[in-house]
């Protein structure tokens, strides 16, 4: 990809959306499972290093489970061994994230976390917006080493508040931390970014799948998600030229 200033990270759940997302323009993927159905949690081995293949940057969604973000320490050695063996796969970076029940980042888990990257990539998830300082965190998670943040700045769009978005970018530059903006990014509305100095965007890019046939009892829905090559191709032609 050419060096743009501000870059485009799909998020997709297969190989086959990594590789819709190579060709249309995107820099890099995040991949993970059940993003419709959950928001996302740590793929398969087998899919990691299926997407891998593609030869696009794959940054792999570090998630145990579902729900909230503050985990048992089993659950952050699982996530650790996780990201261990996504690293082996040939994985470009890992994004993850840890709260403490006060209501700030759980540093010694992130601090774990970042250890088993070895030097890999670390975006820190949207565990920032759970916080109750944004600004406070990012100084926080400076001292272990984390590449960048992913983030709405605080609100239920990443479009929605760019005066918060901007702050948090001031504030991470301090540290040489990145801030990637993500959450119901449009191409109508991603505009609103443009000059809040965010490093990337995040994007699902996503569109209606196939019918692959009933689930049977108990199976859940039967609807399923792809990634769609025009929504990306016009997000990046957008992002690519600011």
């Amino acid at each position: 990809m050419g060096s743009f200033r501000t870059k485009l990270e799909v998020a997709v759940q297969d190989a086959a959306g990594a590789r819709v997302a190579k060709q249309a323009g995107a820099d890099r993927v995040e991949l993970a499972a059940a993003l419709a159905l959950t928001g996302g949690l740590t793929p398969t081995l087998p899919v990691v290093k299926a997407a891998v293949a593609t030869g696009i940057d794959v940054h792999v969604l570090i998630r145990c489970r579902p729900g909230g973000f503050i985990y048992t320490d089993e659950e952050i050695a699982i996530m650790c061994q996780e990201i261990t063996d996504c690293v082996d796969a040939g994985c470009a970076g890992v994004v993850c994230g840890a709260a403490s029940p006060d209501g700030t980042v759980n540093i010694a888990a992130m601090g774990a976390m970042v250890a088993a990257a070895r030097g890999l990539d670390v975006t820190v998830h949207r565990v920032i917006d759970t916080v109750d300082d944004r600004l406070a965190a990012i100084d926080a998670v400076a001292d272990i080493g984390v590449a960048r943040i992913l983030t709405s700045a605080g609100a239920a769009g990443a479009c929605d508040d760019p005066q918060a978005m901007a702050e948090m970018v001031a504030r991470a530059n301090r540290h040489g931390i990145g801030i990637q903006a993500g959450g119901s990014i449009r191409p109508a509305t991603v505009g609103a970014l443009k000059d809040t100095g965010i490093c990337a965007v995040h994007a699902s890019c996503s569109g209606q799948g196939p019918d692959t046939g009933p689930t049977g009892p108990g199976g859940g829905s039967v609807s399923t998600t792809i990634t769609d090559a025009a929504a990306v191709r016009e997000l990046a032609e957008i992002v690519h030229s600011w």
